[in-house]
């Protein structure tokens, strides 16, 4: 193998952003409004929650893809008191950055103070 891209690699490069240009601006290119179907428009109102879900959960009850197996774990004290805090203020304006800022005043001194 040598150290230069050779022709099948840009070929290869070429045709994804051909194809990649071509299927994004269908969009744009139709003259009619474009609608999705019912269960569809759904079905999205529900993926931010679960790709949250995705990358967070497990994020808070997982160190090192082990279960955490001791309570003395600074996630687990900021998750209940983030949850408490979206919950008690849930028709708040604020409740997601209150969430968030509850959280972390929880999370950070238990991590740095304590070291847990």
């Amino acid at each position: 193998m040598n150290n230069g891209t050779d022709g099948w690699t840009l070929a290869v490069i070429i045709g994804l952003t051909v194809v990649t240009v071509i299927t994004r601006s269908l969009f744009f290119i139709s003259s009619k409004p474009w609608h999705l179907p019912h269960w569809a428009q759904r079905g999205l109102q529900y993926a931010p929650i679960a790709a949250l879900a995705a990358v967070i959960v497990p994020e808070m009850v997982m160190t090192q893809g082990h279960f955490i197996s001791t309570w003395q774990d600074a996630r687990l004290f900021a998750v209940v008191a983030g949850a408490g805090w979206f919950f008690w203020r849930k028709g708040a304006g604020q409740a997601v950055l209150g969430t968030i800022l509850v959280g972390m005043a929880v999370y950070l001194p238990l991590h740095v103070g304590l070291g847990w």
